[in-house]
């Protein structure tokens, strides 16, 4: 299955939301396929799961932002059982126990310097997860063409994009789509 496909449909712009609050406007919006849960707590869970499904959207929690949730094996199975379709996280080790249950994976990487690159790559290397995510969006070009070719699989960007024109401009360098919670943003199209 393909992760662009099938989680972010036809869209570039995934909608980061923090809050329960902001869940419905995500859902409501034509622009939008995927969310990206950055945070809440698990007992809202399940009601957002079964908003999100209603809408025919897809939705992916970053477990390490959650709250009330193991960081381990039986919170990853947990997290399955509920409903979620995928997760986002920094941590190798919950990359892999998602990729077992069967999960959508992002593995977020923090991109500050040559050697956080290599490091990234390493990891992304070993894991495998279905993308990445790196932060900030506004990397060099030569980063995202490094990683995409190193690691076969969508670059998704996130953090520091505030205009139209900064989420063009990180497409154009060869990211595959964005994650930003600017609502502004989600309205943008290529």
């Amino acid at each position: 299955m393909d992760f662009l496909e099938k989680v972010m449909g036809r869209s570039h712009i995934g909608a980061a939301i923090r809050r329960v609050e902001d869940l419905e406007e995500a859902v409501r919006h034509p622009n939008i396929h995927a969310i990206f849960l950055l945070g809440g707590d698990i007992n809202y869970l399940p009601g957002m799961i079964k908003r999100v499904r209603a809408s025919s959207k897809v939705m992916l929690t970053h477990i390490d932002l959650l709250e009330g949730i193991g960081k381990d094996r039986p919170g990853i199975h947990l997290l399955k059982r509920m409903g979620v379709q995928g997760i986002v996280t920094t941590k190798s080790n919950l990359t892999k126990l998602a990729m077992e249950e069967d999960l959508w994976v992002v593995q977020r990487l923090f991109i500050v310097d040559s050697e956080s690159v290599k490091t990234a790559v390493r990891v992304a290397e070993n894991i495998k997860p279905h993308a990445v995510e790196v932060l900030p969006a506004t990397i060099p070009q030569y980063v995202i063409q490094d990683m995409k070719r190193a690691l076969n699989i969508p670059v998704l960007g996130g953090g520091l994009l505030r205009t139209e024109t900064d989420v063009k401009e990180a497409l154009g360098k060869g990211i595959d789509a964005i994650t930003t919670s600017l609502r502004h943003l989600w309205n943008v199209t290529l």
